[in-house]
């Protein structure tokens, strides 16, 4: 018996869950893809003015990102945790990277790219590709690791 059952009808959840791994790791490539074209964009509106915009499609996959990884915790709960902590981290230092980007526009600064943000996502990517890929290593990785 799944304790949440009786407070949220999650049943769909177990249909769809095999395939969030797979969902969470385009949506990560998505993440660091739009990440790159939105620093792009932000160096081309700091030289032309004193603000930064948020650019919408890395916000979007900032969104999709975090709401993949709530359900994930909810259909796995160890992984999922750990998604969700790295997913919840990346966000907030985009938070602070965009408000970087600004003080930066403000005071006719070099925009340098979001270090962190950036190792974040990377970190995310790996781990995405660790689960939803792992069928292509699990061979060597039982012949290796587990014997």
């Amino acid at each position: 018996m799944d304790p949440l059952q009786f407070l949220v009808p999650f049943g769909w959840l177990s249909a769809v869950g095999p395939a969030l791994p797979y969902a969470i790791l385009v949506m990560a490539l998505a993440n660091l893809a739009t990440r790159h074209l939105a620093h792009r964009r932000h160096v081309e509106q700091a030289a032309e003015s004193d603000a930064v915009e948020q650019y919408a499609p890395h916000v979007f996959t900032n969104f999709g990102l975090a709401s993949l990884s709530f359900l994930f915790a909810v259909h796995a709960p160890t992984r999922g945790t750990i998604l969700t902590f790295l997913v919840v981290t990346m966000i907030i230092a985009d938070l602070f990277e965009f408000e970087a980007r600004n003080v930066e526009a403000r005071n006719d600064m070099t925009v340098e790219a979001p270090k962190s943000a950036i190792v974040t996502s990377g970190l995310i990517l790996l781990f995405a590709s660790y689960y939803s890929l792992f069928f292509l290593v699990e061979g060597f990785w039982n012949q290796a690791i587990v014997a």
